[in-house]
């Protein structure tokens, strides 16, 4: 089975390389099922109804998100609507929304998706390495087949959490530092790790931000607005092909697709 998960999306430039690079990717990679975080989809922070509903018609199947999950206020109905749709497991209980789901359909195996948050230099969420090993035990009485998005500043804490994880889930990806990593690899047990995925969307910027505001930002100390770039769009992410039977990955593959240049991508 093969799995494509996308880096975080980011504004109007991520949905349009997911829309216009994805069906492609799909068929030359022979790809089962696609999961993106969103988080970043709704003018590079946060998600709404609207930008959700773009990414699922382009093709992806699960939505993961993370810290800037209440960033757009109508993100309240997907939490309350959209079962395809996660949110941190690691909110305390009571929270609106999910934090795990399983993706079923004729023919496939069934693909359990975790979302969880890191707390290094982040908001102090409960424990993940706490919550993630119980809803991987719940989840594997289901499907041996899991992937969990990892969305944390640390790279320790990313790595931390595949290492424990090792064997009992087919992929850790991380999200969040919109930086794609080189270290892809799969650990002794069967786990493919990514320490973090990339960003889907323009990259001649700062994590997908207009490069002049965020250097006055810094320079000046004075806040600024930091509008979505436009230029050199890029689709990227990691695909995990996994034996259906084990949940075991056996193979692990970085990606990083351009848009063509042309037309309007930017919000």
């Amino acid at each position: 089975m093969t799995l494509l998960f996308i880096g975080d999306i980011v504004g109007s430039p991520g949905r349009k390389a997911v829309r216009s690079l994805l069906p492609k990717l799909r068929a030359r990679c022979g790809i089962d099922m696609v999961i993106a975080n969103g988080e970043n989809s709704a003018g590079g922070s946060g998600i709404t109804p609207e930008t959700a509903s773009e990414i699922f018609a382009a093709g992806v199947d699960i939505i993961t998100s993370g810290d800037h999950l209440w960033d757009q206020k109508e993100v309240t109905e997907l939490l309350l609507k959209e079962s395809r749709f996660v949110r941190p497991i690691n909110y305390p209980a009571g929270t609106l929304g999910q934090g795990s789901t399983v993706w079923q359909r004729q023919g496939y195996a069934s693909v359990g998706v975790i979302n969880a948050q890191g707390r290094s230099f982040m908001a102090a969420l409960e424990n993940p390495f706490v919550l993630v090993p119980a809803e991987v035990e719940r989840l594997r009485k289901i499907t041996p087949v899991i992937l969990v998005d990892m969305h944390a500043e640390a790279t320790s804490e990313k790595i931390a959490m595949a290492r424990m994880l090792d064997g009992m889930v087919s992929a850790v990806v991380g999200t969040h530092t919109h930086v794609q990593t080189a270290d892809e690899q799969i650990f002794p047990k069967g786990t493919a790790f990514l320490c973090d995925a990339g960003f889907t969307g323009p990259h001649e910027s700062v994590l997908g931000r207009e490069i002049e505001p965020v250097i006055r930002r810094f320079r000046t100390c004075a806040p600024q607005r930091f509008a979505v770039a436009k230029d050199r769009v890029l689709l990227q992410g990691v695909i995990v092909r996994v034996n259906p039977e084990t949940g075991h990955a056996v193979g692990i593959q970085r990606v990083s697709e351009a848009l063509p240049a042309g037309g309007d991508s930017h919000d």
